[in-house]
C-alpha cells in the first residue's frame, strides 16, 4: 500500500471512526476530557504507525483498543486517583472494547450529551463539532471567528460543566425525546448555515467544510433515527440548500441571488437525493414539522428550470404553513418576498414594514426591503435601506452584491 493509500484511509477512518471512538471511551470511563484525549492520541499513533506496519484489518476496532489503552496509561499516570470507579475500570485493562456494529446508539448518546440545554448555544455548537465531528479546536475556532485560546477555554468549560453537573451520558426519555432533539437539530442548523453564509468579514464567504461536516453529522443522526421527519426534512434542507452552493458566489467574489443563478451548475445528485426524502415525508401523510416544510420550499424551488417557473403560489401556501409552526418575525420576512413575486412588490412591502420594530438589526431585512423599494421606483429611499444592510452585514460577497445594488441606482 503507498503512502497516499496509508494516507487516504487514515483520513477516511477519522472521519468514520472518530465519533464512534470517542463514544465508547466517553461510555467506558465517563469523562469527555479522558475520551477526547486518549481518542487524539490513538489517531496519532496511527499517523506514526500504519505506514509501516499497514493499515489494520479494523481500524475502528485497532483505533478503539488503542485509545483504551492511552485512557487507562493516562488515568494511572494520575496517581492512583481517589475516584474508586476509575479504578475499577482500570481492572479490565485487557478486556477487548465492545465492538461497534453500523448502527449504535453510543454516538447518539454523545450528540445529546454535547447539545444539552444546560449549556449554552455556541457551547454546544463548538463542543458538538469537537466531540462528535473531530474537527481540531484551530479548525472550530477559525469557522466561528475567535481566538484558538478562546475557543479552547469555551470547550474545556462546557466538558467541566458536563462533569460538575451529572450531565447523563444517555439518549433522552421518549417523552423528553422530541424536545432534545429539536435542540440537537437546531445546532446542526447553525453550523450548516454558518457554512453556506459565514458571518465574519474576515473569512471566505462559504465555508464548504462547515456545510460538508453538518451534513455528515445529520446523516448520522438520520441513520441512528430514521423514521423521524424532522431528521429527515433537516437533512433535505441541506442537501437541497448545499446543491445550489457552485453558483452562489460568482468569479468576482460577489453574492449570486437565487433567481439570477446558473441552474445548470446545481449539483443534480444532491437535488435529487432531497427530492427523495421530500417526497417520502409527503408520502408519510404524517404532519411535517418545520425543516420538512422548508426543505419543501427548496424543493419547489429546485424543480424551476428557470426562475420565471417557480410555482409562487405553492411556495406562499408553504409559508402559510410554516407561520402557523413558527410566527417569527423572518419566518414572516422570508414569507413577504415569496408574496412580492406573487402579488406585487406594494404588498409584500407593507407586510415587511410591520416588521421594523423586531428586526432593525438584522441585514436581511434591510436588503429586502431596499429590493422592493427600488422596484417601487422609490430610489431615495431604496438607497437608505441598501446603506444600512451594507452596515449590517458581514459577509463579504453579500456586502459587494449589496454594494453593486446601490451603487446601480445612480
Amino acid at each position: 500500500m503507498s503512502a497516499i493509500d496509508v494516507q487516504e484511509a487514515i483520513t477516511r477512518a477519522h472521519r468514520e471512526e472518530w465519533a464512534r471512538v470517542v463514544a465508547a471511551l466517553t461510555k467506558r470511563f465517563g469523562d469527555l476530557d479522558v475520551a477526547e484525549e486518549a481518542a487524539a492520541e490513538a489517531f496519532a499513533t496511527a499517523v506514526a504507525r500504519w505506514p509501516a506496519d499497514g493499515v489494520p484489518p479494523n481500524p475502528g476496532g485497532w483505533l478503539t483498543t488503542t485509545a483504551t489503552h492511552k485512557a487507562i496509561d493516562r488515568l494511572r499516570r494520575e496517581n492512583k486517583r481517589h475516584d474508586k470507579q476509575k479504578e475499577a475500570l482500570l481492572v479490565h485493562d485487557d478486556d477487548p472494547p465492545e465492538p461497534a456494529g453500523p448502527i449504535d446508539d453510543e454516538r447518539l448518546r454523545l450528540i445529546f450529551t454535547c447539545c444539552h440545554p444546560a449549556l449554552a448555544p455556541r457551547t454546544r455548537v463548538a463542543l458538538t463539532l469537537r466531540m462528535v465531528g473531530g474537527l481540531t479546536v484551530p479548525e472550530i475556532a477559525r469557522a466561528f471567528l475567535v481566538r484558538e485560546t478562546t475557543m479552547g477555554q469555551r470547550i474545556t468549560r462546557a466538558k467541566a460543566k458536563i462533569k460538575a453537573a451529572r450531565i447523563p451520558y444517555r439518549v433522552p426519555s421518549a417523552e423528553d425525546l422530541p424536545t432534545r432533539l429539536s435542540g440537537v437539530l437546531a445546532v446542526l442548523f447553525l453550523v450548516f448555515n454558518e457554512g453556506y453564509l459565514a458571518t465574519g468579514p474576515d473569512t471566505d464567504p462559504v465555508r464548504p467544510a462547515l456545510t460538508a461536516e453538518a451534513i455528515r453529522l445529520t446523516r448520522l443522526i438520520r441513520t441512528l433515527l430514521p423514521d423521524d421527519g424532522e431528521v429527515a426534512g433537516l437533512l433535505a434542507l441541506m442537501l437541497l440548500t448545499e446543491a445550489r452552493r457552485p453558483a452562489r458566489v460568482s468569479s468576482t467574489g460577489e453574492l449570486v441571488t437565487l433567481s439570477e443563478q446558473d441552474r445548470g451548475s446545481w449539483d443534480a445528485s444532491l437535488i435529487a437525493e432531497g427530492h427523495r426524502l421530500v417526497r417520502e415525508r409527503l408520502a408519510s401523510g404524517a404532519a411535517p414539522g418545520r425543516y420538512q416544510i422548508l426543505a419543501a420550499i427548496n424543493a419547489v424551488h429546485t424543480s424551476a428550470r428557470d426562475a420565471r417557473d417557480t410555482d409562487w403560489s405553492q411556495v406562499v401556501a408553504l409559508y402559510d404553513q410554516l407561520v402557523r409552526l413558527d410566527p417569527s418575525p423572518v419566518i414572516a420576512l422570508n414569507r413577504a418576498i415569496a408574496v412580492a413575486e406573487l402579488d406585487g412588490p406594494e404588498v409584500a412591502l407593507a407586510t415587511i414594514d410591520r416588521l421594523n420594530d423586531e428586526l432593525a438589526e438584522y441585514h436581511a431585512y434591510h436588503a429586502t426591503r431596499a429590493d422592493l423599494l427600488r422596484r417601487l421606483g422609490r430610489t431615495q429611499d431604496s438607497r437608505a435601506a441598501y446603506d444600512k444592510a451594507i452596515t449590517l452585514s458581514g459577509n463579504t460577497a453579500e456586502t459587494a452584491y449589496l454594494t453593486r445594488r446601490r451603487n446601480q441606482l445612480n
